[in-house]
């Protein structure tokens, strides 16, 4: 299922559904044909996950999981609820806030915006207090997080997978 004719999944599925995601008669459609669902990026509107729940398909990783994915706020509190190391960060919903969060994090840090902020996208650095104003505006003055910056050795990326028997944990990691 995807909004775009050429996707990266359609290019290599035997069928594609090529609908909006909000169209629940064509996510019924698909639900119809397919066995599980799962997702090739997080940027799916985790409705329609839901939908596809309701119309009785296993749904993984689920619409709520998908929810958290979407949002680095929630991540953020959902790893250090589970005890993972997070870096340093404050919430930042107005301009105003930008300061303050300077003033705990450290001059130099990183404004992201809470959705749709990867790969450099809804993102600025700033270096200052002066770089406040147009950090916010770069970002669209959305709601973000500022990000002290650390001091990395290597970036990795871990992905986690589990059998829906909970016996068995599958990791991938790539750095």
């Amino acid at each position: 299922f995807t909004d775009e004719p050429d996707s990266p999944a359609a290019r290599v599925a035997a069928a594609a559904t090529v609908a909006a995601y909000d169209d629940e008669a064509a996510l019924a459609t698909f639900a119809a044909r397919v066995d599980a669902v799962t997702f090739e990026f997080e940027n799916i509107p985790a409705r329609a996950g839901e939908v596809l729940v309701r119309a009785g398909k296993p749904v993984r990783p689920g619409p709520q999981c998908l929810a958290v994915a979407q949002d680095s706020l929630s991540e953020k509190r959902i790893f250090s609820e589970a005890g993972a190391p997070v870096g340093a960060y404050e919430v930042i919903d107005g301009l105003e806030d930008i300061a303050p969060a300077l003033a705990k994090l450290g001059v130099q840090a990183l404004l992201k915006t809470r959705r749709l902020g990867y790969d450099g996208k809804g993102q600025a650095w700033i270096n200052g207090p002066d770089d406040a104003a147009a950090a916010w505006a770069a970002i669209g003055t959305a709601p973000a997080i500022l990000e002290a910056k650390v001091a990395f050795v290597r970036e990795i990326s871990v992905v986690a997978a589990r059998g829906l028997d909970v016996d068995r944990i599958t990791l991938v990691i790539n750095y």
